[in-house]
């Protein structure tokens, strides 16, 4: 195809595409890790959650509806969140695994007794390395650009991922829960 005929159809069947075949990839691969992260959540005091750029962005969708479960989350960079203890959750999302904030908070936490998860491209890599959970999605780092793993723009299919699998992970913690949707309302915004 073209580029002069490429349409805004043709991209929003690519990012469908491409999207579907991640997280079909996650649910045939990943299945075990998937479900531990969801263990891990529960079990954990209170979940931090930490991504930079767009990954940050996902995960802050995420750390929202994990508070609509009535569960104690905070974003790693706000200026209310505490300090992290033994018995919390850091939830890290990294395409290339290698940001130097991430690596430090990840080394961080387990120094503490905290337990660290990995979302990550790069399951070698030193947050991975620094993690108890690895979930390794099948999406291109933001560096990659051969058009093998994703024929989109830097790390955009992690990222659309990522926030695909917060709310998986999310809808599978409220199923469990057995909470209505009319019990979780009271916990949304009043102050928009």
């Amino acid at each position: 195809m073209s580029t002069a005929t490429f349409t805004s159809a043709d991209a929003i069947h690519i990012v469908r595409a491409e999207t579907g075949a991640a997280l079909q990839a996650l649910a045939d691969t990943e299945p075990g890790a998937i479900d531990a992260l969801a263990d891990a959540v529960l079990d954990a005091d209170r979940v931090f959650l930490l991504g930079a750029g767009r990954s940050g962005l996902a995960l802050r969708m995420t750390a929202m509806r994990l508070m609509h479960l009535g569960l104690t989350v905070f974003v790693v960079g706000d200026t209310t969140t505490p300090a992290i203890e033994q018995g919390d959750l850091l939830l890290t999302a990294t395409g290339s695994g290698t940001t130097t904030g991430i690596v430090r908070a990840a080394t961080t936490a387990r120094e503490v007794g905290a337990t660290v998860v990995a979302i990550t491209t790069a399951p070698g890599s030193p947050v991975a390395e620094r993690s108890q959970l690895v979930v390794a999605v099948p999406a291109a780092g933001k560096l990659d650009r051969s058009g093998t793993a994703s024929v989109q723009y830097a790390g955009s299919l992690f990222e659309q991922t990522v926030m695909l699998l917060g709310d998986a992970l999310f809808h599978a913690l409220w199923q469990r829960s057995g909470a209505s949707a009319d019990e979780l309302w009271p916990r949304h915004s009043n102050l928009e």
